[in-house]
C-alpha cells in the first residue's frame, strides 16, 4: 500500500476498511484516452432552508470563450419545487467564479464530476467539483477537485482538495462523499487514472482534512462509491476500473476483487437489512457469452454483510430479460449505463434506478429509458418494476434518437414533502446541450404527470451544441 500524507503532513498507510485494498487487475487496459466521469450528485441542502437543492453540471460549457470549460448549475430547492426563471435561486458556478480556484480554460470540463455531503458538520450541504482535464503544475490532465461550501446564503466560498499523486492523471474523473456520523468520519473518494484517493474528516473550509490516502494497486479507476457495506459507522470504498481488453467493463472492487465486471458503481440499502449493498452497471453487451456480460446490458448487486462484500460475495443480476424487468434485452441497448441507489416510496428499502440511454423505442434509435426496481427485503429482484421513456404519458419532449434519455440519473426530495424527486439527463437532446427531467416525487415513487423538463438554454446556457447539461455519463465509453 502506498505511504500518504494526512492533512497534518503525517505519513500513514491507508486501510482496506477505509479504502481500497491490494489487489491486481489481469488484461490490458482499455481505452486509450480518458473514459467520461460517470457520476452526477444528489441534491443537497446548500442554504439549509430544509429544501434540496439541484445541481445540473454542463461540463461541456464555453466560458469566457474557452470550449468545455465546463460549469456548474445549482437550482436551488423550494415548496414549490424547482425555477428556471427565478434568478435569485439558480447559481452557476464556474472556475472564473469568484473564490473558485484555478481559472476556466478549454477543455478543462469542469463539473465532469460532482458529489454532496456536508463535510465539516455545519449543517449545510457542500458540493465536491472535479475538472479532470484541468492543466496544472503537475501535469497535462493531471485533474483537480474543488469543494463549494454550503452556508446560510448557499455556496459561497471553496477550497481545494489535491492529489496525493507525484504524477496525478485525470484527478476527479469521478467522485462520491458521504457526511459520516461524526466531523472525523466525514469522506471524500476520487477517481484517476493513477489510483483511487480517500480523504478523511475532520474537512475544514479553509481546505483543512484528516488524512488522504492514495491507492496504485489496481488498474486504471473510473467509477467510485462509498457505502456502509459492513453496517459499521465507517464507510467503505468501492471502485470499478477501466475497461479491460478481456471483459466487457472493468474490474470491480470493495477491498479485493469481486466477481464480475461494470463501469458504474453505486451504493444504498436494497434489502432493507442495515447493510449497504453495492450496485454495479454493466452495460455492454458480452465480450464472451456466458463468461462476462450480458445481451442489452445488466446491473449486479453485491449484497452487503457483517463480513462486508467479499470475493466469495456472489452478485445477483438484473437484465431486461428479468422477470418483472419491462422491455426484453437486445443488442446495445445498455441496460446499467447509469445507476442510483435511493428509497422512492418511503418504505426503508431503496430502490435501483438503471439508465438504458441507448435503448431504442417506437421507431427511434438510441432514445433511452430509466428502469426502476423496487427493493425488495427477501426474493429476487425485479418484481414491480417500471420504467419511463418521453414516450411515457406525462413527460415532456419529443422522443427523438440519439436523445439518450438516461445518461445520467440521481434523487432527493427537492421540495420538501419528504417524497424523492427522480432527476434523469439526456445528453444528445437538442443538439448535445442536454436536458434534465424532474419527475415528481410521490407515495408510490416518482410519477411522470408533473415532469418538468429542463434545457441548456432555460438555465442561460445558451451555446448551439456540446453543452451536455446533466453531464456526460458513459457517453464516451459505451
Amino acid at each position: 500500500m502506498t505511504n500518504v500524507s494526512t492533512g497534518n503532513g503525517r505519513r500513514t498507510g491507508w486501510g482496506a476498511r477505509a479504502l481500497l485494498a491490494a489487489g491486481l487487475v489481469a488484461g490490458a487496459l482499455l481505452p486509450a484516452t480518458p473514459a467520461a466521469a460517470v457520476h452526477g450528485a444528489v441534491p443537497g441542502d446548500f442554504n439549509g432552508d430544509g429544501y434540496r437543492d439541484a445541481v445540473l453540471p454542463a461540463p461541456g460549457a464555453t466560458v469566457a470563450g474557452k470550449t468545455d470549460a465546463g460549469a456548474v448549475v445549482v437550482l436551488y430547492g423550494a415548496k414549490s419545487g424547482l425555477s428556471t426563471t427565478d434568478v435569485s435561486r439558480r447559481k452557476t458556478i464556474t472556475q472564473n467564479s469568484a473564490g473558485v480556484p484555478s481559472t476556466a480554460e478549454k477543455d478543462d470540463e469542469f463539473g465532469a464530476a460532482t458529489a454532496t455531503a456536508d463535510l465539516n458538520h455545519d449543517g449545510y450541504a457542500d458540493l465536491v467539483i472535479g475538472a479532470p482535464y484541468e492543466d496544472t503544475a503537475a501535469g497535462t490532465d493531471a485533474g483537480m477537485v474543488t469543494v463549494m461550501w454550503g452556508g446560510k446564503y448557499g455556496l459561497l466560498g471553496s477550497s481545494e482538495l489535491p492529489s496525493p499523486s507525484d504524477e496525478p492523471e485525470y484527478f476527479g474523473l469521478d467522485l462520491a462523499a458521504v457526511t459520516g456520523s461524526t466531523k472525523t468520519k466525514a469522506s471524500v473518494m476520487v477517481a484517476g487514472w493513477d489510483g483511487a484517493v480517500g480523504f478523511s474528516g475532520p474537512f475544514s473550509r479553509s481546505g483543512g482534512y484528516g488524512s488522504v490516502g492514495l491507492n496504485q494497486d489496481t488498474g486504471s479507476v473510473a467509477s467510485v462509491t462509498l457505502g456502509y457495506f459492513s453496517g459499521t459507522t465507517n464507510a467503505d470504498g468501492a471502485h470499478v476500473t477501466v475497461g479491460l481488453s478481456d471483459l466487457s467493463g472493468g474490474a470491480v472492487y470493495s477491498g479485493k476483487q469481486l466477481q464480475g465486471n461494470g463501469r458504474i458503481a453505486a451504493a444504498g440499502d436494497v434489502n432493507g437489512d442495515g447493510y449497504d449493498d453495492l450496485v454495479v452497471g454493466d452495460p455492454e453487451d458480452a465480450e464472451v457469452t456466458g463468461v462476462d456480460g450480458a445481451l442489452g446490458g445488466r446491473v449486479l448487486v453485491y449484497h452487503g454483510s457483517a463480513a462486508g462484500i467479499t470475493p466469495d460475495t456472489v452478485p445477483a443480476q438484473i437484465t431486461q430479460n428479468t422477470a418483472g424487468v419491462p422491455d426484453t434485452s437486445e443488442k446495445g441497448d445498455d441496460f446499467g449505463g447509469s445507476v442510483a441507489v435511493a428509497d422512492l416510496n418511503g418504505d426503508g428499502l431503496d430502490e435501483i434506478v438503471v439508465g438504458t440511454p441507448r435503448e431504442g423505442i417506437g421507431g427511434a434509435r438510441r432514445t433511452g429509458r430509466v428502469t426502476v426496481i423496487p427493493g425488495r427485503a427477501s426474493g429476487a429482484l425485479g418484481t414491480g418494476a417500471y420504467s419511463y421513456s418521453q414516450y411515457t404519458a406525462g413527460v415532456p419532449g419529443a422522443d427523438e434518437s440519439d436523445d439518450y434519455f438516461g445518461t445520467t440519473v440521481s434523487a432527493g426530495d427537492i421540495n420538501g414533502d419528504g417524497k424523492p424527486e427522480l432527476l434523469v439527463s439526456g445528453v444528445g437532446e437538442d443538439n448535445m446541450t442536454g436536458a434534465v427531467w424532474v419527475f415528481p416525487g410521490s407515495a408510490s415513487g416518482p410519477k411522470a404527470a408533473g415532469t418538468h423538463m429542463i434545457t441548456a438554454s432555460a438555465v442561460n446556457l445558451k451555446q448551439g451544441g456540446g453543452t451536455y447539461l446533466g453531464g456526460m455519463g458513459l457517453f464516451w465509453v459505451i
